[in-house]
């Protein structure tokens, strides 16, 4: 479903379930998608698309109860989820890094945040102790926080939403990784603060030549900063496209009907269609595609396995038997 030629992060036929007492959550299904060298690619979708899952799983740090049941996450070549545990820490926080969503609960709760910061600098870095330390205050100050030897021995609980977001943000980029995922970055916070967060993440993000995993449910914001976007719904992947093109011609017609959802500066509240139904249930036996019972386009072929792949026009691919 995607082009890896010359791509960082190539993630193929990706399938994760969870064992849960009431049965397994096939949560992820064949998702496939890539990130190329300094390249934003933005994933959108509604809670429950497996959207944090994929990162989760790119990253190493699924839940206990999940596990990997097919697909492979390759990162510069290398199959991640073919190395051994020591060996995968290697490139978390050196190569690749995530700034995680809930950044005050992500965050060491009983160890200053300077300090959280040298520790990344310690394993990933040449860096002795003293360097280490100097180097948090300047990454502190690089993502705007006051005062940075007041606050490099503040614990987490005595900042602000925003400032743990600066912090996570700090931890994130300390190694300097080519590429950083951020999920869901400006949750939580007020709109002057999402904007300045945001922007400070592509102002590093360009310095850097870094990569990044834009993840979101926001299509606004991902439209105005990603280079290309992966759409998701239950599990699967269902679109990918350059971004102009994903918001000038979706093809899938969840895709569609997120967009006709998302609020633009010349819209009225009669403008917004709801999307039908649900998130279906990932424990029960689902058709190809799992859109199906929510889609105004179903018909009998589209419960003919397997899903269809199909690339629409050059880069733009949609996972659908009847696309718009």
């Amino acid at each position: 479903m995607t082009g890896e030629a010359g791509a960082l992060l190539v993630v193929e036929d990706l399938s994760i379930e969870f064992r849960t007492r009431e049965g397994i959550v096939r949560a992820l299904e064949r998702a496939s998608f890539t990130v190329g060298q300094a390249e934003t690619v933005g994933v959108v979708g509604e809670s429950g698309s497996g959207k944090t899952i994929t990162a989760h799983a790119v990253m190493g740090v699924l839940h206990p109860a999940g596990r990997v049941t097919g697909g492979s996450v390759r990162f510069r070549g290398a199959d991640l989820l073919a190395l051994g545990e020591e060996e995968r820490r290697g490139y978390c926080g050196r190569e690749m890094a995530i700034a995680f969503q809930n950044a005050r609960a992500a965050l060491n709760p009983i160890r200053p945040v300077g300090r959280q910061i040298e520790d990344v600098l310690l394993r990933h870095t040449d860096l002795g102790r003293s360097a280490a330390r100097d180097r948090a205050l300047e990454l502190f100050a690089r993502v705007q926080i006051p005062d940075p030897p007041r606050l490099h021995g503040a614990y987490p609980f005595e900042l602000s939403g925003g400032m743990c977001q600066r912090v996570m943000i700090a931890l994130a980029v300390a190694g300097s990784p080519a590429l950083l995922i951020a999920d869901e970055p400006a949750t939580g916070l007020d709109v002057a603060t999402q904007c300045a967060v945001l922007e400070l993440i592509e102002e590093l993000a360009h310095e850097n030549r870094m990569a990044m995993l834009l993840i979101s449910h926001d299509l606004g914001l991902v439209g105005e900063r990603a280079d290309r976007v992966v759409v998701m719904h239950a599990g699967h992947v269902v679109e990918i496209a350059p971004s102009a093109e994903l918001f000038a011609a979706p093809r899938h017609p969840y895709t569609a009907r997120l967009l006709a959802t998302t609020p633009h500066p010349d819209s009225r509240l009669a403008d917004l269609r709801p999307i039908p139904g649900s998130v279906p249930d990932l424990r029960e036996a689902l058709p190809p595609c799992r859109y199906r019972y929510r889609c105004e386009r179903a018909a009998p072929e589209c419960d003919e396995p397997p899903l269809p792949r199909v690339e629409i026009t050059p880069g733009h691919f949609v996972a659908c038997r009847r696309p718009l």
